[in-house]
């Protein structure tokens, strides 16, 4: 599980990724605004913690840029202030929690494994990138006509919609749309890649999904 922490505070970034690497996750750490908004649009992520007070940019605009761009990863908000105008603030922005500092590395561990959790609860139902557009809960595929996809078919396609323009590793999708299945391997990843291309083929989507078998796989507009 994997984890962009922004916080400009060295020395407690250190701490956070200490701790949530000892845990158990995978964390990429930034010290700016602007460097954390550049990291979670090049890159996948299953929490995002952000620092309210950042240099650059702070974590209320860092945020509104992911979301107005269609950002929906669960985020934490980390703040020095109790004010409830800046709690408010926040949620307003997007964020999904906040915690104020000094705050109980145990309750941070137990915020995020519930963010993770319900991380269905955080996503759109409807998708669209160009003129594709997906319905999760109908698993319709349309763009000039419609077709029905499979169930594996549409998490794989919202994962890729969710992730547009992302280069997503073979092992990042096969762990996030087939982590509850143990009797099959990462090739299946190429199998299913496959057959949405040809769905999306089928409707004359404007988009398509780059990469070759084992390697990066991209979405994006043709």
């Amino acid at each position: 599980m994997k984890i962009l922490l922004a916080e400009d505070e060295r020395e407690m970034s250190a701490a956070l990724t200490a701790i949530l690497s000892h845990s158990g996750y995978e964390v990429d750490a930034v010290y700016d605004g602007i460097a954390a908004v550049e990291k979670a649009q090049a890159d996948t992520y299953d929490c995002m913690v952000f620092d309210i007070m950042m240099p650059k940019l702070d974590g209320i605009d860092a945020l509104k840029k992911l979301r107005s761009s269609g950002d929906v990863t669960p985020v934490i908000m980390l703040t020095a202030k109790a004010e409830v105008d800046d709690r408010i603030t926040g949620l307003d922005a997007g964020a999904d929690d906040y915690l104020t500092k000094p705050f109980a590395m145990g309750e941070l561990l137990a915020r995020i494994r519930s963010m993770t959790r319900r991380t269905s609860s955080f996503t759109p139902t409807k998708l669209s990138v160009g003129a594709v557009a997906l319905d999760v809960e109908e698993q319709e595929l349309s763009c000039k006509n419609s077709i029905r996809l499979a169930n594996r078919e549409t998490k794989l396609m919202k994962f890729f919609m969710l992730n547009a323009g992302k280069a997503l590793p073979t092992d990042v999708i096969f762990t996030h749309v087939w982590k509850d299945e143990t009797d099959v391997d990462e090739t299946i990843v190429w199998m299913y890649v496959s057959y949405l291309r040809e769905k999306l083929d089928s409707i004359n989507a404007d988009i398509q999904i780059k990469g070759d078998k084992g390697e990066d796989f991209l979405l994006t507009e043709k």
